[in-house]
């Protein structure tokens, strides 16, 4: 890596070892169900870079989608699921999602979560592209934050769980082709080298690729940047989805205003009053969220460039108190002098979530021999190229056990040597701070919702320039982790030469299905397009 003046000398730092039976790299909902899942077979290591409780999931507010309506309501489930992946989604993995989500839910009902009722009955509301009523929410708008609640409590309560904190995960470890543990870095600067039978990945997305994102400070993409460096396939990178309607203020953050907003009767506007949808889907407010996301994107740009505003309007809603339905959003609209029953609320599309991710089969299996992978920081081709609203925590669940049963199948803990080792520039850059900024804005101009190959072929050219050799900080990895998703993302978008779903490219605005109705997947710096992901990690 090129580094600036100064920082070029690097230091190897040599790790503790220490042992456990299954590392999980992330604490949110994927991860905490793997743990309680395999916390029976032996000893489990959980680590977070943060505070237990910062994760995407806390952050998730639209709700959990899950058919609770019998055989019929499954099936349509699966239907609306495949519908909205616009032609990517693998069935098989579809139908394991809709199926076993069920269950996975009724879980979370024993173990205390507290789901909205009403007269005693859950409430199931409706959000874009589902066919009924089946998205199940906690305290109005902070579904996430209550799932969590309740894994970290059960977790607690189980033994041979171990929950660490504040320690950040530098890079697997990889002995003979397989992976036999990570390094990890703490608060004091050590680096401890964990060895495991097996090791998932449960470490979300990567909003902080871009400058516009719902996500929080904490997805930075590191599981997937490890597990490319390690040599593990990555696939459908260039499916980033755009949430529609965040907040648009000067100076405040792209606060995401939940679809469960438009799934409750709210409208789209111009900046001429004007409800544009169905200029664009039949759904119109409730159309998949890519179109959404596009739609709001023109209308908010004028003939001559300059931006307009767009608005969600909520003004007409009757017979909903809106306060209560939304809380959290009322509460942080209320911050900055805005009412969700009174006032137009100004929005942009934002960078939601990663469809894209380490390459994996139903069970969590990647393509390296003892490491696993679920929740956003995997791919099972479920999403497709477009995810249904509200099945991400659901897919956290399903797959985080999934994960977690074919982790017991690994064998004893490897006793290889040697791995404790990693280089790092002796001081982080002087600009890392700048830098980061600089990735993100010209990810959002260039790599971001409207594509074409002269801004991504312009993009490889600035990820070059960013480079930077990281030094033995959290902050410095992140950046390394950052850069290598926007590599992965602007690699795979150059490679799909047609629009579909979340990618779409200004040069190429038809769908092609003889040449890419196929899962792109990046195996160091080649891009190829390949078929379902069984066939793949059987190769």
């Amino acid at each position: 890596m090129d580094s600036k003046p100064g920082n070029a000398i690097a230091s190897n730092l040599m790790a503790v070892s220490r042992e456990t039976d299954y590392l999980i790299v992330g604490a949110g909902i994927a991860g905490l169900r793997a743990a309680i899942e395999l916390c029976e077979e032996g000893r489990v290591l959980v680590v977070t870079k943060e505070a237990l409780d910062e994760s995407n999931t806390h952050y998730a507010q639209g709700g959990i989608a899950v058919a609770l309506g019998g055989t019929e309501d499954v099936s349509l489930h699966l239907d609306d699921t495949v519908g909205a992946g616009d032609g990517l989604v693998y069935r098989e993995a579809a139908r394991v999602l809709v199926e076993e989500g069920p269950l996975r839910v009724e879980e979370l009902l024993r173990w205390g979560t507290g789901f909205d009722r009403e007269n005693g009955r859950l409430m199931l509301t409706r959000e874009g592209a589902h066919s009924r009523n089946r998205i199940l929410h906690a305290n109005g708008d902070a579904t996430g934050a209550e799932i969590g609640r309740s894994l970290l409590a059960h977790a607690r309560a189980q033994r041979n769980i171990t929950l660490l904190e504040w320690t950040t995960t530098v890079d697997l470890i990889v002995e003979d082709g397989a992976v036999t543990g990570a390094l990890l870095l703490d608060t004091a600067g050590e680096l401890i080298a964990v060895r495991a039978r097996a090791v998932l990945l449960a470490s979300g997305g990567a909003g902080q690729v871009y400058s516009d994102t719902t996500n929080p400070a904490v997805a930075t993409g590191d599981g997937i940047a490890m597990a490319w460096r390690a040599g593990a396939d990555i696939s459908d990178m260039e499916f980033y989805q755009f949430h529609p309607t965040a907040l648009s203020l000067p100076g405040v953050p792209r606060f995401l205003l939940s679809e469960a907003l438009r799934g409750e009767g709210a409208y789209l506007r111009n900046s001429r009053g004007e409800r544009f949808m169905e200029r664009y889907h039949p759904l119109l407010e409730l159309a998949p969220r890519d179109v959404v996301a596009r739609a709001i994107t023109r209308e908010g740009t004028g003939a001559d460039g300059a931006p307009h505003l767009v608005y969600l309007d909520m003004r007409h809603v009757t017979g909903i108190d809106l306060r209560k339905r939304f809380p959290g959003i009322s509460a942080f609209l209320g911050q900055h002098g805005l009412d969700l029953s009174r006032d137009l609320i100004p929005v942009r599309p934002a960078a939601h979530y990663l469809m894209g991710g380490v390459r994996t089969d139903v069970n969590g299996r990647t393509s390296l021999p003892r490491l696993y992978a679920a929740g956003e920081v995997a791919c099972t081709c479920v999403h497709g190229a477009n995810r249904l609203a509200s099945n991400s925590l659901l897919e956290g669940l399903v797959f985080g056990a999934r994960a977690a049963a074919a982790m017991r199948e690994a064998g004893d803990v490897p006793t290889g040597e040697g791995a404790g080792a990693r280089s790092f520039a002796l001081l982080p850059p002087a600009d890392e701070a700048a830098v980061l900024k600089e990735l993100q804005q010209k990810m959002w101009q260039n790599a971001g919702l409207l594509r074409d190959a002269a801004g991504l072929s312009a993009m490889q050219q600035e990820l070059e320039r960013l480079r930077r050799e990281p030094a033995a900080s959290r902050a410095s990895l992140e950046l390394e982790n950052l850069h290598a998703v926007a590599e992965l993302i602007v690699m795979s978008a150059l490679a799909r030469e047609e629009s579909r779903g979340a990618h779409y490219r200004n040069d190429f605005p038809g769908r092609d299905d003889a040449r890419f109705a196929r899962h792109s997947i990046v195996r160091g710096r080649t891009v190829s397009f390949e078929a379902a992901p069984e066939a793949v990690l059987t190769r």
